[in-house]
């Protein structure tokens, strides 16, 4: 692919929309193009777990879909991307992209990634998992999805809520070749090792 590196973001109605955001944040300010499509119920989830406006979210992006435009650049494989991440991407959007039966942009667009081969990554929210949500993942990653579940890592002793985010969304870029310096990697940060063990409250 010629030019800069092209990312579709994929927001589904999961909890979690934060992790979507700080993304487009991030590719932003890396110089990374980034192509924007959320779900109807995505939207919906922004008014109850943040206070930023649907417009400064798309604001973030260099190109945004609307959920049901099928027609647009990114429903095709004739129109290169690095991949796509889902993020957070809820059970519906999953057993859609599994079955290969979709009804949005973003699962047509996650399935295109999948058929090109391309690098498709799902920050599935939620928990406890059932048997179904297992085995969907499951033919999931036999297809070529890599389930990326937007799990805390506490070795890095994050801070701040602000710290677990950006750490999961480093860790995904990671599977992109995409490094913007936020993740503090275990054997390269010596101050992992040398910080003072906290005081835990019974």
């Amino acid at each position: 692919m010629q030019g800069r590196t092209r990312l579709i973001i994929g927001i589904s109605g999961a909890s979690g929309v934060v992790y979507g955001v700080r993304l487009l944040q991030l590719l932003r300010n890396a110089g990374i193009e980034t192509h924007l499509v959320m779900s109807k119920t995505a939207e919906q989830t922004f008014a109850y777990e943040t206070d930023l406006k649907i417009s400064e979210v798309r604001a973030l992006a260099n190109f945004n879909h609307a959920i049901d435009d099928m027609a647009a650049s990114i429903s095709s494989g004739s129109f290169r991307t690095a991949g796509m991440i889902v993020a957070p991407c809820s059970m519906r959007s999953m057993s859609e992209i599994a079955s290969g039966v979709t009804t949005t942009l973003l699962t047509r667009a996650a399935d295109v990634v999948l058929k090109e081969r391309r690098r498709l990554v799902l920050m599935v929210r939620e928990t406890p998992l059932h048997t179904g949500h297992l085995r969907t993942m499951t033919a999931l990653s036999e297809i070529g999805a890599i389930i990326a579940p937007p799990v805390p890592a506490f070795y890095a002793k994050p801070d701040s809520l602000d710290d677990m985010v950006e750490h999961t969304v480093g860790r995904v870029l990671d599977l992109f070749d995409i490094d913007i310096g936020v993740v503090r990697r275990w054997g390269e940060d010596e101050a992992l090792k040398r910080r003072s063990p906290r005081k835990i409250t019974p």
